[in-house]
């Protein structure tokens, strides 16, 4: 039972996550140290179905659970309180990276891992570069073709949801669908316009499910035959999704007690990331 509330509180830290542009659900995965089961559980479901829904079922709960909770909550805190929010959320990843680091401890230091490391960092700041896309999608007029499109887009968003140091949200945020999505899963959960808003999800979800286990197959790939040069790539992708984190602290407006208590809650996200990875 004990293992099965860690799950789920993991979970709503990675639902958490990933409704937060800029902030990989991915990269919390690794620095919770579940990455490689969740990727292995994601490829092959069906294979030992009673032992992987044992593993998914109280992560995806809490993951779910922490997304209709706390989806309103995120989008204000963002609004009114950036610095804090942010803060949290780097504790968080920076809190896992020793974790991280065991992996690739004891492995050389090559030109070619660099190299990986290297361009893994530059794909994420190039994203963090080009953020700032003012299109939103207006659900209302988009008519019929709403409902492929969305199918489309989860598969996109999911796929970039578990590359660590890759936002779902923000690759969301770019397409112009991250706010129609997250008002549509606020207005679910008020049990407003029930039909039409599980309408536009039901495509958008399936589309994250595809989304998922395709990339999941890749990563897969990539861990059983090239691990090391995958441990680098994902720490490139790590440490760049913290520099695109502090980004946004610069355009906040400052006051000392929202650094105040963004220090201290940095210092509570990096003791539990550190503290549940080990779990």
């Amino acid at each position: 039972m004990r293992e099965k509330i860690m799950l789920a509180i993991k979970g709503a830290v990675i639902g958490i996550a990933n409704i937060i542009p800029g902030v990989s659900g991915g990269t919390l995965a690794i620095t919770l140290g579940i990455y490689e089961e969740l990727i292995e559980v994601i490829s092959h479901f069906f294979r030992n179905f009673k032992k992987n829904i044992q593993f998914i079922l109280p992560l995806g709960i809490g993951a779910i659970i922490s997304v209709l909770v706390f989806s309103k909550v995120i989008s204000y805190s963002l609004d009114a309180y950036p610095i804090p929010t942010f803060l949290f959320f780097i504790g968080l990843i920076m809190g896992g990276i020793p974790l991280l680091y065991r992996k690739i401890k004891k492995t050389p230091k090559s030109m070619s891992n660099m190299t990986v490391f290297l361009i893994t960092f530059g794909i994420v700041l190039v994203l963090a570069i080009v953020q700032g896309s003012t299109n939103v999608v207006d659900f209302n007029r988009a008519g019929i073709f709403i409902y492929p499109l969305l199918f489309l887009v989860g598969m996109v968003a999911a796929g970039t949801m578990i590359i660590p140091g890759v936002s779902g949200s923000f690759v969301l945020m770019l397409l112009g669908f991250y706010k129609p999505i997250i008002n549509t899963i606020s207005n679910l959960t008020k049990l407003d316009n029930i039909v039409p808003n599980c309408l536009l999800l039901l495509p958008f979800g399936i589309g994250v499910l595809v989304g998922i286990v395709a990339v999941a197959k890749l990563i897969e790939y990539l861990l059983k035959k090239y691990k090391v040069k995958t441990y680098y790539g994902i720490l490139g992708f790590v440490f760049a999704s913290i520099i695109t984190l502090v980004k946004p602290l610069f355009a906040s407006s400052v006051s000392f007690l929202q650094v105040v208590i963004g220090v201290i809650l940095f210092f509570i996200g990096g003791f539990i990331a550190y503290k549940l990875g080990d779990e």
